[in-house]
């Protein structure tokens, strides 16, 4: 150990000193030679002017958009194709949500979905039947009230 307890570097490269000095180059990169000379007949290279970013609109727009983020909201307009695109995605998760309750009905569901078509279609025939009277004339009724009663006083005497 050195002097104060501090250890003596086994090599020149572990010396804090050295590395400052000799190992670490400054310049990764070679500069360009257009820089040194202030030769007139060069044309200098500049960074190009982007209309957009230097337009007051866009520069507004971009402002208040930082604005929005720093406070935490989103932007209240979102283009018409992801607004489509995300009632398109949820109307399918629904309908896949109630596609897989309908495979999990029991069999009393389906027991009790089937009487009640069975009751709807009695219901619906009957509904026929009386439109169907309602419709028919009046002589048309008469005639078939008289056959009836014919046909009880006929079985009335045979008994």
């Amino acid at each position: 150990m050195g002097v104060r307890g501090r250890r003596l570097p086994d090599s020149p490269s572990e010396d804090p000193d050295l590395k400052d000095v000799c190992l670490i180059p400054r310049n990764i990169m070679a500069e360009p030679d257009y820089m040194e000379d202030d030769n007139p007949e060069l044309i200098r290279p500049q960074k190009l002017v982007n209309p957009v970013k230097t337009s007051r609109n866009h520069q507004d727009l971009h402002r208040e958009l930082l604005m929005n983020q720093k406070r935490g909201l989103a932007p209240q307009n979102k283009p018409e194709l992801q607004k489509v695109m995300e009632k398109r995605k949820r109307d399918q998760v629904i309908k896949q949500k109630e596609e897989e309750a309908q495979k999990k009905k029991s069999d009393l569901e389906i027991e009790l979905l089937k009487r009640q078509q069975k009751l709807e279609q009695h219901e619906l025939e009957k509904q026929k039947l009386q439109e169907e009277q309602e419709n028919t004339p009046e002589f048309v009724k008469v005639k078939g009230n008289l056959r009836r009663t014919g046909q009880e006083v006929a079985q009335a005497q045979e008994s």
